[in-house]
């Protein structure tokens, strides 16, 4: 199952997080594909705004791994893990990161370029793979299978 959505503007990227709230029904592990410069972390950046994530948000392409913090609709305090496996040469290094658990918890994950990690993603993942426009806006795809042509292993 999949669905599109197609934003104008990164202003209006709010409009393609609802959308994925939708589609995830709940489900709190995203991947983020696309090419370079596609918007995967100002997505990720409007995603954070959504759950109004207390700390400023940056690409954690260096860090490979950011945790922000937030509070849920019950005022729990809540974590959102923001993964960046760009610069990992194999699975190996994303095991010593210990990502299976930040895969595996209960907490809000977003990973961008999630391909290295193809065979070892949660089965509940939600796939967003982002397309630029001709005209400079953005198409959104929203998939639940990790083989539906948004991930290639």
């Amino acid at each position: 199952m999949s669905e599109a959505c197609i934003v104008p503007t990164e202003a209006d990227l709010g409009l393609a997080v609802e959308a994925l709230f939708r589609f995830a029904e709940g489900r709190k592990k995203i991947a983020l594909t696309g090419d370079l410069g596609a918007g995967k972390t100002a997505f990720a950046k409007a995603i954070c705004q959504r759950l109004n994530v207390r700390d400023t948000v940056s690409s954690p392409t260096f860090a490979i791994v950011n945790e922000y913090v937030f509070s849920d609709e019950n005022g729990v305090e809540r974590f959102l893990h923001h993964l960046d496996l760009y610069r990992l040469r194999n699975v190996d290094e994303a095991f010593e990161i210990g990502i299976e658990d930040y895969f595996y918890d209960d907490h809000y994950c977003i990973v961008e370029w999630p391909e290295i990690m193809h065979d070892f993603l949660p089965e509940d993942m939600v796939f967003v793979e982002i397309e630029v426009m001709t005209d400079g806006g953005r198409q959104f795809t929203f998939s639940n299978e990790k083989n539906n042509g948004l991930i290639i292993s």
